[in-house]
Formats: structure tokens, C-alpha cells, sequence
């Protein structure tokens, strides 16, 4: 037998015949180039514009004369559609949006740890200490024990008729402010009723007061935290603020009354002042994420994603206000996952970065605290923060104050309009129509750790 080592080429070992030799390119084989598609790179989806600009800041306005101002107790003027439309055209919308972008863009890149606090003011320490004082007053009213109920507890109102007692004391002992309502500035306001006459340390208490939520409703919403800037924007147009004092005000102030804030909802119980949760970032606040996203708009490695991860979090949290509300409302939830209990949040958080994510909480304070008719029917109106000429007055009207409303809204009320359209109407609920009570996610949080639960959350099944 012929080894196939010697087997001539071209030829069968087996001697059949010549062997089958693949045909080469002038034999027929198929240029294969011309059958396979060209390859391109995958072209980058442009993300979406806003059609929205981001909203500028307006100059600041000149500050009054105190001896010029007609101080008044502060009260609700928006009372309808066109109130609301006076309001947005007026130089108090326009002195609103000043102070409160400009305190955003004085921490533009600054963390928390930026601002000394031996470089903090007479009037920043004055009001650290009021902050203080408060935390302490609801240590000092232990909530009763409501059996597990996650609504509200009635002990806030004694937490809050506290802060209402000790706070023109506050005011006259560290603003040095007049507490004698026969001043000549009260007594010489033409544009409010004689009842509404006021000194400005009972103005600027009004202010004060309402930023810790609703005595009759027991809640607590964005609008109020909006009082406690109102609080300060008086402050300043007394001058005991200066614009040096911005990034204190944000960093050491806000942070300070956020604290507060937790405190007192863990506590009490608060419910949100909404019943679809606020903005849908946070059932309770929002300018955290605002003053949050200008620290970090040109961070060298914290990305908007970050918000995900567990240890930036941890780590990063004590220096920028938009990852402790994120921290915060996750220790909040009784689900993990933000994008379960929080999807906007989620949804915003693959901006491509803060810049992005601080224009579109302009946006949001603009259309959604300061264009929305439900928030702003609760604000508050006095000689520092004035009305629009022309708008609705509640004492002309025959309207309650929010301070007396009755503490029980009285039955639902369930009832169809001539459209045919289902109402359910609750007066304690928060102030949009047919809005009912909504127990406090902080609660649940809250009685699950009350039953050794606290640190295990539940994952959706398919998580």
C-alpha cells in the first residue's frame, strides 16, 4: 500500500483518480465582500431638548426703608385664577425668584464644609440658635402613643404653640426687633385692614411659624419649607442679611432646618401636604435638590448615577445637600430601590449632568411651586413680602386664616358636578381639590423600626 506521505499530488490514495482541490478565486469562489453589509458605527440618539429656557435670575430689587414699611400680619392674598395671574406679574414674584436663585448660585460648587463656622454672622448665629431652640422644644414634647396609626399626632400642635409663644421673643432679643404695636410704621398702613396691623417681629413670626407645618391638618409640604425662605428673605430686607451671607444661609442655615424638619416628622408624624406626593421627588421638600444639584454642577467625579450607590451616599453625604435628601427619603421608604419609591428621582438621575439637573430644578420651582395655584393659594402676604395691588382680600371675603380652620375637617363629602364628575372632598386634607389625608411614609418607616424591622427593606420580587 502507498503511504499517503507518497502519494503524488493532485491524485487519490487509493489511485481513484485526481483529488478534489478547492476552487480558488479564478475558479469561482464568491467575493464574500460584496455580500455583507458595511459596518457603520452606531450613531449617538441626540437626547431631547427642553423647549423651556432655564429661568435667569432676576436683579435683586432695592431693599425698602424699614421706616417705611407698613407692617402687617401675614396672610393669604391668592385667592382665585387671576389673583394667582397678578401675583406672577408682579416685582414680588420678581423678588422671590432674586433671593431664591441667588442663594443657589452662591453655592455653586462649594460643599458644605467650605463655609467656617468662625466666619458665620451675628445674625446667622442668632438664627442657628433659634433653630436650636426649636429642636429642642420637640424633644420636649413627646408625641402620644396613637396605637400604630401612621397619621398624624395632635401633640404637634403643643410643639407648635410653642414656637409661636417663644418666637417674637426670639425676634426682639436677637433681631432687636420692635414688639410695641403702636409703632409708626404699623399704624401708618394704608393698604391692609386695621385688624392686619402688625410690628415687624409679629410679621416675621407669622413667617417663622408656618415653616413647620399645618397645626390643623398636621402636614407638611414644600410650601412650608417656602415660608421658612420667606422667613429669611424678610430678614434680609431688614438688612440683618447681607448677599455675603448666602452661602451660609444654604450651607449651614438650611442645612440646619432640614434637620429640624426630620426630627419633627419622625416624631410627629406629619402627614404630606399632598395626596399624590410632592413634585414626585420628595413627599415633603424640594429645594434640597435645587441648592443640592448647584454644588455639584461641576463636580470632578460625583455623577448624577451616583445618586445609586450606597457608599457615596455614606461617604459624600455630610457635604452636598442632593445626596443626604437622597439618603434621607431612602431611609424613608419600606421598599428598596429608588426607582420604585421614587421614580422621578430615578428618571432624573441619568441627566447627562448637574448642570442639566439644576436648570430643570429651576424649571420645576417656577412652574411647579410658584406657577401652581394649590401651593400658592397658602402663601403668605405682609408689608415685607407684599400683595399685588388688585388682589383678593380674605377679611373683605368672609374667609377663616388657616390658624382657624377647624382641628376636624368634618365628614367627606362624596358628591358629582354637573359634568358628572366624582368629587371626594375632605376639609383636613391639603389644600387641591378632592385631596384626602395620606398617612406619613415617614411613619411606616418609622413603626417598622419600632418592630426591629428597620433594616430590612423589602425588594420588589422581580428586583
Amino acid at each position: 500500500m502507498t503511504s499517503p506521505s507518497n502519494t503524488p499530488l493532485g491524485h487519490a490514495a487509493n489511485g481513484a483518480g485526481p483529488a478534489q482541490v478547492p476552487p480558488g478565486p479564478a475558479q469561482g469562489l464568491l467575493n464574500l465582500k460584496d455580500r455583507i453589509p458595511k459596518l457603520e458605527p452606531r450613531r449617538r440618539r441626540a437626547e431631547p431638548t427642553n423647549p423651556i429656557p432655564v429661568p435667569e435670575t432676576p436683579p435683586a430689587p432695592p431693599r425698602p426703608d424699614p421706616a417705611t414699611v407698613a407692617f402687617t400680619v401675614p396672610r393669604r392674598r391668592i385667592l382665585s385664577p387671576s389673583d394667582h395671574q397678578l401675583f406672577l406679574s408682579s416685582p414680588t414674584y420678581k423678588l422671590i425668584l432674586s433671593f431664591i436663585f441667588g442663594l443657589s448660585e452662591s453655592v455653586l460648587d462649594k460643599p458644605i464644609s467650605s463655609v467656617k463656622e468662625n466666619d458665620l454672622s451675628p445674625t446667622v448665629r442668632s438664627i442657628l440658635s433659634i433653630l436650636e431652640e426649636i429642636d429642642y422644644l420637640c424633644r420636649d414634647s413627646p408625641p402620644d402613643d396613637q396605637g400604630g396609626s401612621r397619621f398624624g399626632n395632635k401633640v404637634f400642635r403643643v410643639f407648635l404653640d410653642k414656637v409661636k409663644q417663644r418666637s417674637p421673643t426670639w425676634h426682639t432679643t436677637l433681631f432687636n426687633l420692635p414688639d410695641s404695636s403702636s409703632s409708626s410704621s404699623s399704624s401708618s398702613s394704608s393698604s391692609s385692614s386695621p385688624s392686619a396691623t402688625a410690628t415687624a417681629s409679629e410679621e416675621l413670626s407669622a413667617y417663622l411659624t408656618h415653616s413647620f407645618g399645618n397645626r390643623s391638618r398636621i402636614d407638611y409640604g414644600s410650601g412650608h419649607e417656602l415660608n421658612f425662605l420667606m422667613w429669611l428673605l424678610c430678614l434680609y430686607q431688614l438688612s440683618l442679611l447681607e448677599r455675603g451671607d448666602f452661602p451660609a444661609l444654604v450651607l449651614h442655615v438650611f442645612t440646619r432646618y432640614l434637620a429640624v424638619m426630620r426630627r419633627v416628622q419622625s416624631t410627629y408624624y406629619l402627614e404630606p401636604a399632598g395626596s399624590h406626593g410632592v413634585w414626585g421627588l420628595d413627599d415633603y421638600q424640594f429645594l434640597p435638590f435645587l441648592f443640592g444639584a448647584s454644588q455639584l454642577v461641576h463636580h470632578p467625579f460625583i455623577t448624577p448615577r451616583a445618586i445609586h450607590q450606597e457608599l457615596t451616599l455614606e461617604e459624600f453625604g455630610g457635604e452636598f445637600l442632593y445626596l443626604s435628601q437622597v439618603a434621607f427619603v431612602n431611609s424613608t421608604k419600606t421598599v428598596k430601590g429608588l426607582r420604585w419609591h421614587s421614580p422621578m428621582l430615578d428618571d432624573i438621575s441619568s441627566a447627562k449632568n448637574w448642570a442639566k439637573i439644576e436648570g430643570g430644578m429651576r424649571r420645576m420651582f417656577v412652574s411647579e411651586v410658584l406657577g401652581k395655584l394649590p401651593v400658592m393659594q397658602h402663601f403668605l402676604f405682609g408689608g415685607l413680602i407684599p400683595a399685588a395691588e388688585g388682589m383678593s382680600d380674605p377679611a373683605e371675603m368672609g374667609l377663616k386664616s388657616e390658624e382657624e380652620e377647624e382641628e376636624e375637617g368634618g365628614e367627606v363629602q362624596v358628591f358629582d358636578d354637573q359634568e358628572g364628575v366624582r368629587h371626594v372632598h375632605q376639609p383636613s386634607g391639603w389644600g387641591d381639590c378632592c385631596g384626602i389625608k395620606v398617612p406619613s411614609s415617614i411613619a411606616a418607616a418609622e413603626e417598622m423600626k419600632k418592630r426591629g424591622a428597620g433594616e430590612q427593606l423589602r425588594r420588589i420580587p422581580f428586583d
